[in-house]
């Protein structure tokens, strides 16, 4: 299926029968990243009297009860909801779920205190010369282990966005940002979550408006086989009422 997509400043063709699947599968148990110390997700034949919701112990059919939580679990898109007070939610503001995305591919530079961080300097050049048409970009962090479908972050401190490096996010126009990061801020930052704040243009002194429609991705894995470049993006959520929901980005090569 060959579709032409024209946007306001260019036209190219798409081949929906070849995605590129860059999110992480919910397993049960350990076969997961984790992150934050969140325990893992729990898939458990649902039970009510005789009923049991497993072929293989006996049931009728299938029927699993899961407990997770996104945050922590694999790949999840959050809302500004995840740091407001007035509950808001990723299925009320991720409304437009198609956008031209820029892969890009970039080392973490370590700090004195022995942080790593992807910074300002480093995320400006990466937006400076994008398409006005680009409104979504994916981090891809070098080295790119293909241990990160399964990375155990709780601990680790594991790089994160400084606040310049977000906010420069926020006022080049990127509306949807996706990285294989499984935060966009430090593992323990006192509960600032500056970077979180910064991106979403949610803090008292800021001078724009707060970004409802702007969306964060993480723990999203994208191959080595998969080069930097433009890609059209189309980015599924469940549809839940809370503030992330386990997402599944799927990228197009232009034609």
């Amino acid at each position: 299926m060959i579709a032409t997509i024209t946007t306001e400043h260019n036209t190219f063709s798409v081949n929906f029968t070849k995605p590129i699947d860059i999110s992480l599968p919910l397993r049960n148990g350990e076969a997961n990243p984790n992150a934050f110390g969140i325990q893992e997700p729990v898939f458990t034949p649902f039970r009510a009297g005789s009923f049991i919701g497993s072929v293989a112990e006996g049931g009728a059919c299938n029927c699993e009860n899961i407990l997770f939580n996104p945050h922590g679990n694999g790949t999840h898109t959050e809302c500004i909801g995840h740091i407001t007070k007035e509950r808001v939610t990723i299925n009320q503001t991720l409304k437009h779920f198609c956008a031209l995305a820029a892969l890009v591919s970039l080392q973490p530079e370590r700090l004195s205190n022995g942080d790593t961080v992807i910074t300002e300097k480093q995320i400006r050049s990466a937006v400076k010369s994008l398409h006005t048409d680009v409104s979504a970009l994916i981090l891809r962090t070098l080295p790119n282990s293909p241990e990160k479908p399964f990375q155990r972050y709780s601990g680790t401190n594991p790089p994160y966005l400084t606040p310049e490096a977000a906010e420069a996010l926020a006022v080049s126009g990127i509306r949807h940002f996706l990285t294989d990061l499984p935060s966009v801020d430090r593992e323990d930052d006192g509960g600032k979550l500056s970077a979180h704040h910064a991106f979403w243009q949610y803090h008292p002194d800021s001078i724009y408006a707060p970004r409802y429609d702007a969306t964060i991705t993480e723990m999203v894995f994208v191959p080595d086989i998969v080069i930097d470049g433009i890609y059209f993006l189309n980015l599924q959520i469940a549809p839940i009422e809370s503030d992330a929901s386990p997402s599944k980005p799927l990228l197009y090569e232009l034609i």
